[in-house]
């Protein structure tokens, strides 16, 4: 479905595109993350997120996404020596290479409707965030729609969030913003920041 998607409608027909990815992008940069940290893009496709990361001096960036024809579109965009990680995978069944100090989904767990995925989810995020590394998701909020490209979303407050994420996590930051579609939309979204609990001594 989402091939299908990414190949038949530009930018301005998918209602998530942002031409300025925030506030993703002002998060990231509030970490102050050394340049050789590694961030994950979770559902990260065709978002421009990557390209600014680049231009900030990141040198170990994945994005991942369901969508070999997300991340083409992306990865068009860029030189073909940039350091980052193409991985066409479902999240919940992925197995990541290493721990990243920035997990970052825009829009992929509100899809997650069944409770065994969430779970999935959350135990993966758990183990592919580095202790003190953070979690950055956002969701559609409580009054946000209902469905994303005729599938249904769960949606989400802040507090629901961080208790998804259970003691893994602790949430350390959250906020309701609105996206404005390509077609002048009002989205209501949750953003949440979680750091990953340091482990067990």
């Amino acid at each position: 479905m989402w091939n299908t998607v990414f190949s038949t409608r530009d930018e301005s027909g998918r209602s998530w595109s942002q031409h300025e990815p925030q506030p993703s992008l002002d998060l990231v940069r509030g970490l102050a993350l050394d340049a050789a940290a590694p961030i994950v893009d979770v559902g990260g496709g065709s978002s421009r997120l990557v390209d600014h990361l680049l231009a900030d001096g990141h040198v170990d960036i994945t994005v991942l996404d369901i969508a070999v024809a997300s991340l083409a579109e992306a990865a068009a965009r860029l030189p073909s020596d940039v350091p980052v990680h193409w991985v066409v995978h479902d999240v919940v069944d992925w197995s990541p290479p290493q721990q990243y100090a920035v997990w970052h989904d825009r829009a992929v767990f509100h899809f997650l409707v069944d409770a065994a995925q969430r779970r999935r989810y959350v135990e993966l995020a758990a183990q592919s965030v580095r202790p003190g590394g953070s979690a950055i998701i956002a969701t559609f909020a409580p009054d946000g729609p209902e469905q994303c490209s005729g599938l249904p979303v769960r949606r989400w407050s802040a507090e629901a969030l961080a208790a998804a994420f259970g003691h893994r996590f602790e949430l350390v930051w959250s906020d309701s913003i609105e996206h404005t579609t390509p077609s002048g939309a009002a989205q209501p979204f949750t953003w949440v920041m979680l750091r990953r609990s340091p482990e067990p001594g």
